[in-house]
């Protein structure tokens, strides 16, 4: 079992920065695939971008080149870091870990891009 719990969500001008953390809890963190999925408002959940226990990373287009995900495994702890953000990357930020058939989500956190 893991629980995440998000946080460094809030409010930023467009152009701005964040660093959202996700802390993990549980044993093995360094096996799991670790993303990040945001939803807007009347929106679908959607992959942001993900880490595999590797280190490998993958980005959905829209934020490729502005935001990027890291982990540190020795604090059990996954960061996106985020910059240029835009008024369309508004959204509720989700943390969520996958090994095999085990998938946990953390409760969110909300980012919103306004001037």
């Amino acid at each position: 079992q893991v629980q995440l719990v998000e946080s460094g969500g809030g409010l930023v001008q467009p152009g701005g920065s964040l660093r959202l953390s996700c802390a993990a809890s549980g044993s093995f963190f360094s096996t799991y695939t670790m993303a990040w999925y945001r939803q807007a408002p009347g929106k679908q959940r959607e992959l942001v971008a993900y880490i595999s226990s590797g280190g490998s990373t993958n980005y959905a287009d829209s934020v490729k080149g502005r935001f990027t995900i890291s982990r540190d495994n020795a604090k059990n702890r996954v960061y996106l870091q985020m910059n240029n953000l835009k008024p369309e990357d508004t959204a509720v930020y989700y943390c969520h870990a996958n090994r095999g058939l085990g998938n946990y989500w953390g409760q969110g956190t909300q980012v919103t891009v306004s001037s």
